[in-house]
């Protein structure tokens, strides 16, 4: 698996879970926003860190 994927998987993973968590305390469409892109910038953070651990980058 190259690096490109495991960010890209990174930050689809990481908008995804973070697009979910308002969803709990009924939040409205700001918080669904906000909290997809805090979980795509950490999605592509874990990624980058995990392709530079393992060598792909």
């Amino acid at each position: 698996m190259n690096g490109k994927s495991l960010i890209w998987g990174g930050m689809i993973v990481g908008s995804t879970v973070g697009s979910i968590l308002p969803y709990f305390w009924n939040g409205d469409f700001f918080s669904y926003t906000l909290w997809s892109a805090i979980g795509g910038f950490a999605g592509i953070y874990i990624g980058f860190k995990l392709a530079k651990a393992t060598g792909a980058l």
